[in-house]
Parts: structure tokens; C-alpha cells; sequence
């Protein structure tokens, strides 16, 4: 495996190449990170991983302070991994140019997530851009756990008319039902038993809501989430995942999306 820590070094290398899957990351890998690697791996191009907790998304300082990081144990995962490329940038090899595109925000960045983390979308699709332009991925290698962004960056795509091409990758889970999540090293034995419980809870209730949509009643279930252990619930929402618009009435195409707090780590999943 080869690193890099500067966009220059890591151009000459990749021009060498027929292309690349690009997996970005923010480190603190854990299995949905290593079920991407592996979904690129399957690709005829090279893999390229990047670590690099991006500052403009988060809406709090201390939130970005406290983000999980231990680059030598994702380095010693990603060289057992056979990764091609690791890319690690500085700020400034991020964020010391000018981007030939301009950042598309579709509207549905004011939703969900996008409501209660003022700018963090527009951070989102900030640092990916700049990663695009830099790297030229032939594919993009990203998790539906965080759906949301997931559709706002195949927007931006779409009408840049950039030639990557996003790959949806299903969500990992831990054995307890749960999203693979870096902020899962936060809970403690307890707290992850909690996030378990709302998980089966809302897992249940989709399928009730499949037959019978009268029973998504939001009041009731934030109650529900509250007496089962959540400190507080951003959203819990119901949206056709192709155009994201609320849903009225049941259809095969709809999620469950919902966040939530358990003391201070925030939760994001969808089912």
C-alpha cells in the first residue's frame, strides 16, 4: 500500500493508472468501511482510501475535537486490506484551491439531517467535490446507512455532469441490529443495548406501517424512543428514497429515517 500525503505526489501516481474506486473515509474504520474496501476491490481499477475528518461539516467545534481518530490502527487495517492507494491530506492540500465546479446543493439538503446541522451538508459536498477533482474516481464507493448524503452527492454528480460514478453499498450492521458507525466506540455496554432496543423498535414498526400507515403516529413514537432510552430524537420521517419527498401512503419504496440522541452521541440510520 502506498500513502500519500500531498494531492501532487498522489496525481503523478494515479495517472499511471487506468483509474480508480475511491472509498472516502473519515477513519475510525470499522466494518462498513471494510465492506466498502472490499466491494471496490471487486472492481477492475485501483482502490484508493482516504482519511480526513472534514472540518467544514461539522456545526460544532467540539464535535469535530472529539471525533474518533486512530490513523495507525486504520493503516495497519488498510495494509491487511491489500488497499492500493491510502490518501491522508492536510487542510491546506484540500482546501488551497479553487475547485473548477461549484457545489450543487439540492433542496432536499434542508431536510432531516440538514435541518438540525446547519451547513453541515454544503461541508459535505464541499470536501467531496475537491476530492473528486483531485482524484478523477472512475467509481465512488458509498454506504446507505447515510443516505441522505448519499442522494445529495449523486445530485451533485448528476448535474455537474462528472463522469464518477457513485456505487450504493448496503448497510453494515452489528450483530445487535444497529449501523456500523465510528461513533459507535462512544456507547458503553448499556447505551449500546439501547440503541439496539429503538433499533427493533422502529425495525417493527416499518413493517407495521407497510400495511397500515395510520399507525406512523410521530408523537406516539417519539414517546416510545424516550421511555426505551433516547435522550432526545431530531427526526424520525418517512421518504421515497428516489425522489425524497414525504410519503403519504404506504409504498415498497419508502424508509424509515431517523435520528437520535443517546446522552451525547448522535445516532443516524434508516430502514
Amino acid at each position: 500500500m502506498k500513502i500519500f500525503k500531498d494531492k501532487h505526489t498522489l496525481q503523478k501516481e494515479i495517472l499511471k493508472t487506468k483509474g480508480t474506486s475511491f472509498v472516502p473515509t473519515m477513519g475510525g474504520l470499522h466494518n462498513g468501511h471494510i465492506s466498502l474496501i472490499k466491494q471496490s476491490k471487486k472492481s477492475k481499477f485501483k482502490t484508493l482510501v482516504s482519511i480526513f475528518v472534514n472540518p467544514k461539516q461539522f456545526n460544532k467545534k467540539s464535535d469535530f475535537r472529539s471525533y474518533p481518530r486512530n490513523t495507525k490502527k486504520d493503516i495497519k487495517l488498510l495494509k491487511k486490506l491489500k488497499v492500493d492507494y491510502l490518501y491522508i491530506p492536510t487542510f491546506k492540500d484540500i482546501y488551497g484551491f479553487r475547485p473548477k465546479n461549484k457545489v450543487f446543493l439540492d433542496k432536499s439538503s434542508k431536510k432531516l439531517c440538514g435541518k438540525f446541522r446547519k451547513g453541515h451538508f454544503k461541508g459535505v459536498l464541499n470536501v467531496v467535490n475537491r476530492f473528486i477533482e483531485i482524484i478523477r474516481p472512475r467509481y465512488i464507493y458509498l454506504g446507505k446507512k447515510d443516505y441522505q448524503q448519499l442522494y445529495l452527492i449523486k445530485k451533485h454528480i448528476e448535474r455537474k455532469k462528472i463522469k464518477s460514478k457513485i456505487i450504493e453499498c448496503k448497510t453494515i450492521r452489528e450483530n445487535n441490529g444497529i449501523a456500523c458507525s465510528s461513533r459507535n466506540i462512544a456507547l458503553n455496554k448499556d447505551q449500546m443495548k439501547i440503541a439496539s432496543n429503538i433499533f427493533n423498535y422502529l425495525y417493527k414498526l416499518k413493517k407495521k406501517i407497510k400495511k397500515s400507515y395510520k399507525l406512523f403516529k410521530i408523537s406516539k413514537i417519539k414517546r416510545d424512543l424516550i421511555y426505551l432510552g433516547a435522550k432526545k430524537i431530531d427526526y424520525i420521517e418517512n421518504y421515497n428514497i428516489k425522489d425524497f419527498k414525504k410519503i403519504k401512503k404506504p409504498n415498497k419504496k419508502f424508509n424509515l429515517f431517523f435520528a437520535y440522541y443517546i446522552k451525547n452521541t448522535r445516532l443516524i440510520d434508516n430502514i
